[in-house]
């Protein structure tokens, strides 16, 4: 197993992931490693990221390299002969291979933010009958 000081040349080993171009992805909100593109030797979170940001497209290869966003560190697989045992980094046994979560759409109403500005939202509680209350009983005449 390697870490980054193996793969990464030594002008980047004082940087941070990001800089290696392992950005936060937002095609995949939970990605666990980077990825390693072997065509272009930079690092992405998803293939739709290297897409996006290179002019050629993703070369395959059977030897993946990956890197760990939880321990930072490197690491190689063998995709010719991957076993569940291989979904898990090397170094920290974190679980890499997960449902990825992609964004979603959402629909909303346009407005102040609620805890600022309240004149939107509706009062939904109950008005109660001012007759019902306890102290609204007329008991003048029992009285002494």
């Amino acid at each position: 197993m390697s870490s980054v000081q193996d793969i990464v040349p030594r002008y980047h080993r004082k940087h941070s992931i990001r800089s290696l171009g392992a950005s936060v992805s937002k095609h995949i909100l939970n990605a666990q490693v980077a990825i390693r593109a072997p065509c272009c030797k930079q690092w992405f979170d998803c293939a739709e990221c290297h897409a996006e940001s290179q002019d050629h497209p993703l070369k395959k290869t059977v030897e993946m390299h990956f890197l760990c966003k939880k321990c930072k560190k490197a690491f190689r697989k063998d995709m010719s002969n991957y076993e569940e045992s291989d979904e898990y980094c090397p170094h920290c046994d974190n679980h890499y291979v997960i449902e990825a979560k992609t964004p979603q759409a959402v629909l909303g109403v346009e407005g102040d933010d609620p805890r600022i500005n309240a004149r939107m939202l509706k009062d939904e509680r109950v008005k109660m009958d001012p007759s019902r209350s306890l102290f609204a009983v007329d008991t003048t005449d029992r009285l002494g």
